[in-house]
């Protein structure tokens, strides 16, 4: 068998052909701020209290970070993305990035908005999957109570039978359009009900190929068992198992909450735990890919490596429809375009919305950016690295 050189992710080059020199400039500005833990949350702190005010900031939002990190408010807006990434062969994953919402009608109008994606992503090649959070469906506080297997009121049986309904509508378009549907991961105590809604959707519409995908956090120390338990279930009832892989996005909340309510902490202990359980994840999935689909979506550079270089391994073409790699727009840019020069599947994920509404989105890409260790670093590195290219 052909040995394939790795992949590395070393080329600025190709990683910023999709920014213009402009763009460029703005992005070393935003990863700059994002850099310095305290000038940050000066300026997240002043948007936050900007936009409660009602004072005229939102142009200035709109014209740095809301830029950067997604696609524009509408899916109209977002076509110019979706081309350009489209052009380096760059998949995007259209993300109605709308949160907190606690009432029926937006619910519904979220569940609406999700199905549109699908019109947009059925006339665009270079649009992969559709997404959605099923707190932008469902109120938390039932979710939670279901999870806590409490005793659900007439009403609430009734609210809980129309949220199925809206993700079955949703999971129903998918495997009508063909259009795979990712499932994302919320906090842990209100998990259980969404894995049990994926995993009955997987049932119903992953008889052929994998339609619908869970999204497993592998910073949760049981999540290596959960996904193996997964794929028994998915072997035993003969349908095909969907994984969207992350490390996970509320360490901080989910810490916090086990102290305060005296129960294990259920994150690993250290990030290389989580790095371990999330490679042995990744091996798990293409042992077993005659049943699975794996969408890795990380912006770990050994992982992504590691995923490439097990798919060598096991006599995989780049371009296997059953892998994909993800990373969200803005972002590790390094990543997803040396990829796809390469010729493996990868795809951005775009978010969109109005601007105030993003805002809880774009308040974690600035507080991920700030926490996790190295990454603005990073990403600045490799800025500079590229803006100094282009003046040479």
């Amino acid at each position: 068998m052909e040995t394939v050189a790795p992949v590395t992710f070393t080329d600025t080059e190709v990683a910023f052909s999709y920014k213009s020199d402009r763009e460029l400039r703005k992005a070393n500005f935003i990863f700059s701020i994002v850099n310095h833990p305290s000038v940050s949350a000066v300026a997240t702190g002043l948007a936050k209290m900007g936009l409660a005010l009602h004072l005229p900031i939102k142009g200035i939002i709109r014209s740095t970070v809301f830029e950067h990190f997604c696609g524009g408010e509408t899916t109209e807006d977002t076509v110019k993305t979706i081309d350009k990434l489209a052009q380096f062969k760059v998949g995007a994953i259209l993300d109605y990035s709308v949160e907190g919402e606690d009432d029926e009608p937006s619910f519904d109008k979220t569940t609406e908005e999700i199905l549109k994606t699908f019109d947009v992503a059925k006339d665009h090649p270079s649009i992969p999957f559709c997404v959605f959070k099923m707190t932008g469906l469902a109120r938390f506080e039932l979710l939670e109570k279901v999870h806590a297997k409490a005793s659900l009121s007439d009403e609430e049986v009734a609210e809980f039978e129309r949220i199925k309904n809206r993700v079955d509508r949703i999971c129903k378009k998918a495997f009508d359009l063909g259009v795979p549907i990712l499932i994302d991961a919320e906090d842990s105590w209100i998990q259980d009900p969404i894995d049990e809604i994926a995993y009955s959707m997987m049932r119903k519409y992953n008889l052929e190929k994998a339609i619908v995908f869970n999204t497993y956090q592998m910073y949760r120390s049981d999540m290596l068992g959960n996904l193996k338990n997964a794929f028994h279930e998915a072997a035993m009832h003969n349908y095909f198992l969907g994984v969207k892989m992350v490390r996970g996005a509320y360490m901080e909340k989910e810490r916090e909450r086990a102290t305060k309510m005296n129960y294990p902490d259920p994150i690993h202990a250290n990030k290389a735990g989580t790095d371990d359980a999330f490679n042995k994840a990744l091996a798990f999935c293409i042992d077993n890919k005659q049943r699975v689909s794996l969408m890795c979506g990380s912006h770990n550079e050994y992982s992504n490596q590691y995923l490439a270089v097990l798919m060598n391994k096991h006599g995989m073409r780049n371009d296997d429809k059953r892998v994909w790699f993800a990373q969200l727009l803005g972002m590790s840019d390094n990543i997803s375009f040396n990829l796809a020069k390469a010729g493996y599947n990868v795809a951005k994920y775009v978010p969109y919305g109005p601007v105030e509404s993003v805002m809880p989105y774009l308040l974690r890409r600035a507080e991920e950016n700030t926490s996790v260790a190295g990454q603005s670093s990073r990403e600045l590195t490799l800025i500079r690295k590229e803006l100094k290219r282009r003046k040479s």
